[in-house]
């Protein structure tokens, strides 16, 4: 098997693409080894400098403290992914989490929702991210980046001139989004 890697947009960030399934779950970001029994998982937060792994459809990003160097991590990542696999596993998350409701949102929550999905999911998981919608209080949309996302210099600037641009465009009610 051939783990590619990607860079991010974001340096302590690193997407590595397995070329089989990693979550069919939904997007999932882990910061701590002891919320997790997957092995994989838990070896790669064991690797010291890792901070933490968001699983995507088809990739996870790893990401790390600024002090350590990919060249001394990348190898013994793709080594766990590679023997994870190896070992008959088809999938890294499986189904787990409980899916969320929407039955308590109002429409202008569930129309930010959908054009998170549909427009903006797509784009930042291409860069090894995710973001999330939090909630939506007075004209200020509140989300959570996830993944190589978070932490990344540009994710302010993608904010507002990608994200913030979007919604205030198909929604009116819409005047601001913020990181939380």
């Amino acid at each position: 098997m051939f783990v590619q890697t990607q860079k991010t947009p974001n340096p302590n960030s690193l997407k590595f693409i397995p070329g089989r399934p990693v979550s069919n779950d939904g997007p999932l970001e882990i910061v701590n080894k002891e919320d997790t029994k997957n092995t994989l998982l838990r070896n790669i937060l064991s690797i010291n400098g890792v901070t933490g792994i968001f699983l995507g459809e088809d990739f996870l990003s790893v990401n790390k403290i600024d002090e350590n160097n990919w060249d001394d991590m990348q190898h013994i990542i793709i080594s766990y992914i590679n023997e994870y696999y190896a070992e008959g596993n088809k999938c890294i998350l499986d189904k787990l989490s409980q899916n969320e409701t929407d039955e308590n949102l109002n429409e202008i929550e569930k129309k930010i929702i959908h054009i998170l999905e549909t427009k903006v999911r797509p784009a930042v998981a291409k860069d090894g991210g995710d973001i999330k919608f939090k909630e939506f209080i007075d004209g200020k949309v509140k989300v959570e980046l996830q993944g190589s996302c978070s932490g990344c210099p540009s994710s302010t600037m993608t904010l507002k001139q990608g994200v913030q641009n979007l919604l205030t465009h198909y929604i009116p009610e819409v005047k601001e989004v913020l990181a939380v």
